[in-house]
């Protein structure tokens, strides 16, 4: 559950602060990946490319 106080009637700093914290969560992706169905198929497919992704990012870093 993302929460977010506004403090100060500064509605643009709370709009800023939850946008981030959705792309931290993840949220906008699983968004845009929710509006059209996906076959099993292609997301086996997309999955092994995002944690193949994932491995060279963190191999990258070492």
């Amino acid at each position: 559950m993302v929460c977010v106080s506004v403090r100060n009637n500064n509605v643009e700093q709370a709009l800023r602060v939850l946008k981030k914290k959705m792309q931290r969560e993840g949220i906008f992706r699983e968004m845009k990946n929710r509006r059209h169905y996906e076959k099993p198929s292609e997301k086996r497919v997309r999955q092994a490319a995002e944690s193949l992704r994932r491995a060279k990012k963190s191999s990258r870093g070492r």
